[in-house]
């Protein structure tokens, strides 16, 4: 049974990594797979063909290439946003679980504000504020998506601070930063990869929620960007199903991989999910 749930899980990992891997080469070959380039004019409204696999936008511009490139920008800022909810949650989850007293109530109270905000009319309320751009999408995803990985990470520190070989390092004379970097947080990896796969998916879903609604950075071509020009432009009522299904395609699949990564993870360290799964 053990065996049983080791491939199962496993086989979650690896498909949702497949998944995952091939969108990122698609990205990072961009230039050498788009047969065009992305932002060059050819003539508006053309149906697929064999020169522009998925014919072309109102301006002209190639789909297909723009899909390609696309990938870049929602991949780049997922990523980018991920990292810094995740350094932002990693650390005050840490300190709150491992210190406690003062600090915890100071730092969870913090995350208890963060956590009743509504996360994207916030996020579109900044992003208007702040401008558009790469790093300003990226960095306000990520300061309002680190509470609850700062919430998931205390209760595991909470766990593992009372552990036997924690007290057993306290007696030998261990510090308290040595105990947090050698074995608390080597420890609490696995849940924070889940959290970290997590706050991927919803970084990315958020991202194209901004650029559907026109906020994103218009000096950039990202999925979301691409379905709101479809729209917004006359492909949807023209019926140009290859100009906003292939990006609304691409990023179910990102998160669908996602996903499968994450319950991988967490059905090596959940029992629960274990016992779900075996049903």
């Amino acid at each position: 049974m053990n065996l049983l749930r080791a491939v199962k899980s496993n086989s979650l990992i690896a498909t949702g990594a497949v998944t995952l891997a091939v969108l990122l080469l698609v990205a990072l070959f961009a230039p050498f797979l788009a047969p065009h380039d992305p932002w060059h004019y050819y003539q508006a409204f053309l149906p697929p063909s064999i020169d522009h696999l998925l014919g072309t936008n109102d301006v002209g511009q190639d789909i297909f290439s723009e899909l390609v490139f696309a990938g870049r920008v929602s991949l780049s800022v997922g990523f980018l946003a991920a990292l810094i909810a995740t350094f932002i949650g990693v650390s005050a989850g840490t300190l709150a679980g491992f210190r406690r007293g003062i600090l915890d109530n100071i730092l969870m109270g913090m995350t208890d504000v963060a956590l009743v905000v509504p996360a994207l009319p916030l996020i579109i309320l900044i992003s208007v504020y702040i401008g558009p751009g790469f790093f300003n999408i990226a960095l306000v995803i990520g300061l309002i998506l680190w509470p609850v990985m700062a919430r998931v990470v205390r209760s595991r520190v909470l766990s593992l601070r009372e552990s036997g070989y924690v007290e057993s390092a306290r007696a030998l004379g261990a510090g308290n930063w040595w105990i947090m970097t050698r074995h608390v947080l080597p420890n609490a990896l696995p849940i924070i990869a889940a959290k970290f796969v997590l706050t991927l998916a919803s970084a990315m879903l958020i991202e194209a929620s901004i650029s559907f609604l026109g906020l994103g950075d218009p000096s950039a071509k990202s999925w979301g960007s691409m379905l709101h020009y479809a729209f917004s432009r006359g492909g949807f009522i023209r019926e140009m199903w290859w100009w906003y299904l292939p990006p609304g395609l691409l990023i179910g699949l990102s998160i669908f991989g996602l996903n499968l990564i994450n319950l991988g993870f967490e059905d090596k360290g959940d029992p629960r999910l274990k016992r779900m799964l075996e049903r």
